[in-house]
């Protein structure tokens, strides 16, 4: 029997902690302030996906550090970041 391998896909989306909004428990970043793996400016985040990790300062976070949807990322806390630092999303759409 042959073996099948899965789909398995990353999406990448990079940006910086400058260009959230709000403070505390409601700093977001919206999904359009990101570029993609082409450099193209994204429109939106994957509306399905498995699972997706945060990289803060390329140190991935935990999970209970953000939350996801199509529009935007929403980081607790987020706005005592300096505003230069990076942000990388990487969902893993399966």
């Amino acid at each position: 029997m042959p073996i099948v391998k899965p789909f398995i896909a990353g999406r990448r989306f990079t940006g910086t902690a400058g260009a959230g909004t709000g403070t505390g428990a409601t700093f977001a970043i919206a999904a359009t302030t990101f570029t993609d793996d082409t450099g193209a400016a994204a429109t939106a985040f994957p509306a399905s996906f498995s699972y997706y990790n945060l990289y803060i300062n390329a140190v991935i976070q935990t999970a209970d550090t953000s939350t996801v949807t199509t529009t935007a990322i929403t980081i607790p806390g987020g706005d005592v970041l300096d505003p230069a630092t990076p942000i990388v999303i990487e969902f893993v759409v399966t």
